[in-house]
């Protein structure tokens, strides 16, 4: 079991862990001369239909392998958030954020890779837990700040939320206990502070390009 620091419930990693931002980002392998970094970009689009499908598309097309999205209206109803996390070198991804920028649904794309942001996910996992087990089981729950969702007679279903860090410790805590079942939503996040990567005209407020 992943050593637990109790009080933010965060795993201590055998690597230095930021709550900001993951290290992963960091993790760097090359392809054809260039750095491969994970990027969290955020795409503000219009709610058009087949949107998603071109934005993805752009992606794929230019081999970037999307590590997760996560997408959902915002305080407008008129427009939606994409949180993408992609891997690829610095000068592809600029390449693709000009072929976005193209799509008429897109309003704002942000690059929030090295700003201080909010990152959160939700995982919901279905463990194998028999009576023998279930205290355990039960013990890191109580200790991630997770949530038990339904009872079965030889199963647990658990939602937990947190930074990717404490997602990925939790899902190896539950691990020997067997995992039947396994989703994640993916990253979503937020700039600190007064930045804001969405387009207001009703305020003055300082965005990221």
């Amino acid at each position: 079991m992943a050593e637990i620091n109790r009080d933010d419930t965060n795993p201590i990693r055998p690597y230095t862990y930021l709550n900001i931002c993951p290290l992963s980002r960091f993790s760097n392998t090359t392809k054809m001369g260039g750095v491969m970094v994970k990027h969290t970009l955020s795409v503000m689009v219009e709610n058009n239909p087949g949107v998603l499908a071109r934005v993805a598309g752009l992606f794929s097309r230019r081999g970037f392998n999307i590590d997760s999205l996560a997408v959902g209206r915002t305080e407008n109803p008129r427009v939606s958030r994409m949180t993408i996390v992609v891997e690829g070198d610095d000068t592809t991804l600029e390449q693709v954020n000009k072929q976005l920028h193209k799509l008429v649904d897109v309003i704002k794309i942000s690059d929030i890779t090295k700003e201080a942001f909010v990152d959160r996910e939700l995982v919901m996992i279905k463990v194998y837990a028999e009576p023998s087990s279930r205290a355990e089981i039960m013990q890191l729950v109580d200790i991630f700040r997770a949530r038990i969702v339904d009872v079965g007679p030889k199963t647990l279903t658990i939602e937990v939320t947190g930074n990717e860090g404490k997602i990925d410790a939790f899902e190896l805590s539950l691990r020997s206990f067997g995992i039947k079942e396994l989703v994640r939503t993916g990253k979503i996040a937020l700039l600190r502070g007064y930045k804001t990567s969405t387009k207001n005209n009703n305020h003055k407020e300082e965005e990221v390009s």
